[in-house]
C-alpha cells in the first residue's frame, strides 16, 4: 500500500483531469464566504470531516442492521440517511481539496473517485429497495461500503501523511524552548508592520499596534505560506494578516482566521515587556 500511494502522489497523468477539476470547483465556489462556510472558518477547525461522520456512520450501521432479520425498514432509511448526506459532505471536500498543492490532489482525486462509486452503490442500493428488491438493495450496500473503506483510507492518507487541512504550524511550538525569550526592543518596532524574528530557530511575526504586541508563528497553518510577507488588512475593525500564498487570513489581535482556505487559527504567543524588551514564551 505504501508503494501504491507513492505512485499515485505522484502520477502527473492525474493532473490533467485534476486541474480542470479545480478550475470547474473553483469557478462554481466563487463567493468567498460560500468557500469559508464550507472550510469551515466558522467552526475553526476543517468541516468536511465533522460531516463526513453522518454517512459514514448511516452506511456502517446499516450493514450491521442488514444482518438482522425484519430490519428493512431500518436499513432502508440507514442507507437513505447516509446518501443525502454525503452530497453536502461532498461538496465541502471538494471546497478543501481546490485549495490544495498537486500532489495532494492527486491522492485526493482518487479518493473522491472511490466515495463518489460508493455513493452511486449507494444510490442503487436505495432504489433496489425503495422498489422491494432488498437482497439486491443489501448486495450493492456492501459493495458501495467497501468502495467508501477504500476512499477512507485514502483520505487518511491524505491528512496524516501529506497532511491536507491539518495545521502546518503547531510543530513549530516543539521547537521552541521553555521559559522567557527576548525579541526586539520595543523603542524599535514600528507601528502596524510586519516585523519577523526568531525564537529558537522558530520564524515568529510581531505586530505593533499602540502598546500591545502580537507575537504570532510565521509559517500559515494552511501550506507554510511566509505570513511575514503578507499583507496587513483592517476586516471588520480588526487587522489582519493575508497569506501571500493561497490568502489564508488571520486576525493579528488573536490569530483567529478570518478567511480560508485555512480552517484552523493561527497559534499566538504570550508577551511581556521587561525594561523596554518585549520577551515572547510557550503558551
Amino acid at each position: 500500500m505504501r508503494e501504491l500511494m507513492t505512485k499515485l502522489e505522484q502520477a502527473s497523468a492525474l493532473d490533467r483531469v485534476g486541474d480542470r477539476l479545480q478550475r470547474v470547483v473553483q469557478s462554481i465556489l466563487r463567493p468567498q464566504r460560500v468557500r469559508d462556510a464550507l472550510h469551515g472558518v466558522w467552526l475553526g477547525h476543517p468541516l468536511h470531516p465533522a460531516m463526513v461522520q453522518v454517512p459514514v456512520g448511516s452506511w456502517i450501521s446499516a450493514a450491521v442492521v442488514d444482518l438482522l432479520p425484519g430490519q428493512r425498514r431500518a436499513a432502508t432509511a440507514l442507507v437513505a440517511l447516509g446518501t443525502f448526506s454525503a452530497v453536502p459532505a461532498a461538496v465541502a471536500g471538494l471546497n478543501d481539496w481546490a485549495g490544495l498543492a498537486r500532489d495532494q490532489r492527486r491522492i485526493g482525486l482518487v479518493h473522491a473517485a472511490s466515495n463518489s462509486i460508493g455513493l452511486a452503490l449507494y444510490a442503487g442500493s436505495l432504489a433496489a429497495r425503495l422498489n422491494g428488491r432488498h437482497g439486491l438493495g443489501r448486495a450493492l450496500a456492501y459493495l458501495g461500503l467497501s468502495a467508501a473503506s477504500t476512499g477512507a483510507y485514502l483520505g487518511g492518507h491524505l491528512a496524516y501523511k501529506q497532511g491536507a487541512q491539518t495545521t502546518q504550524s503547531v510543530s513549530e511550538l516543539h521547537r521552541i524552548s521553555d521559559g522567557w525569550h527576548s525579541l526586539a526592543d520595543m523603542a524599535t518596532l514600528p507601528q502596524r508592520q510586519l516585523v519577523t524574528r526568531e525564537v529558537d530557530d522558530v520564524s515568529v511575526i510581531l505586530y505593533r499596534h499602540g502598546d500591545e504586541v502580537t507575537v504570532m508563528l510565521e509559517r500559515c497553518p494552511h501550506q507554510s505560506g511566509p505570513l511575514g510577507q503578507g499583507e496587513v488588512q483592517e476586516i471588520n475593525g480588526h487587522d489582519c494578516v493575508v497569506c501571500p500564498w493561497h490568502g489564508s487570513t488571520f486576525r493579528l489581535n488573536g490569530g483567529e482566521v478570518v478567511h480560508g482556505p485555512s480552517a484552523n487559527d493561527q497559534q499566538v504567543l504570550p508577551t511581556r515587556v521587561v525594561d523596554g524588551m518585549l520577551e515572547t514564551r510557550l503558551p
